[in-house]
């Protein structure tokens, strides 16, 4: 299992672990992002068995032992699963999550108590500055959370923008025609009425890159990207319900 390293944005680099027994013949990429600042940030921790892989692969741009906080956007095997395994490798890492998160799962899941975070709350890295968002069933489960870097405007936007294949680590055209294919087979994002509000409130933070965990991540008019989503999910959701 082989972990590829590409920074998006200054400071920040997705790690890409492509795995092709999954969604085959296509395949599909698992993707980690770490913010490295004065105290360095892990966005998703991938599963158990990514582990040895992901971790070698941060060890290329920092020592492990400096990685001061690990998020994610919900508890799910490829965004928490190594969670405890990273806070054993990083003596001084705190999970830092949502209210709903902590209380539900974290709090008993992590091997150390994790942050609360507020809605809007922002955590200073030192040198960055990353706001928590509460994104509840977007893209899946009541905990479900994503966190947006200021300096950069990088959206940390999860499972949303979700491809198929092993596609390059950055990408200025379309990803609203290959995730509208992946949704077609996955079809993991569930259809309620708040998911185009939530993808307007993302839209307004006018991000200029969206770290995408499951393929390319994206660099330019994100704001309509996210908005052109949210549409596709509302005639989505309205087909579901005028059968």
């Amino acid at each position: 299992m082989e972990t590829r390293v590409a920074e998006i944005a200054p400071g920040i680099f997705r790690l890409s672990t492509f795995v092709p027994e999954v969604a085959p013949p296509a395949g599909f990429t698992f993707n980690q992002f770490l913010i490295d600042a004065d105290e360095p940030l892990l966005f998703h921790c991938g599963a158990r068995a990514m582990f040895p892989s992901v971790s070698a692969a941060v060890r290329s741009i920092i020592p492990l032992e400096r990685l001061r906080w690990i998020s994610f956007s919900h508890v799910e095997a490829d965004e928490c699963g190594a969670m405890n395994l990273w806070l054993a490798a990083a003596p001084e890492a705190e999970v830092a999550h949502g209210a709903t998160a902590c209380s539900v799962s974290i709090g008993d899941l992590a091997d150390r108590p994790p942050r609360v975070l507020a809605d809007g709350e922002v955590l200073d890295l030192g040198g960055r500055r990353v706001r928590y968002l509460d994104t509840p069933h977007v893209p899946h489960g009541w905990d479900a959370g994503m966190m947006f870097e200021e300096e950069t405007k990088t959206l940390l936007c999860s499972d949303l923008f979700t491809q198929l294949g092993d596609p390059e680590p950055l990408t200025e055209v379309d990803i609203l025609g290959p995730a509208t294919e992946a949704e077609e087979v996955f079809q993991p994002i569930p259809l309620t009425p708040a998911i185009q509000p939530t993808l307007a409130r993302l839209a307004g933070l006018q991000p200029k890159t969206l770290a995408v965990m499951h393929g390319s991540s994206y660099r330019g008019d994100c704001a309509a990207a996210l908005m052109a989503l949210g549409e596709f999910y509302a005639a989505r959701l309205d087909a579901s319900l005028r059968v």
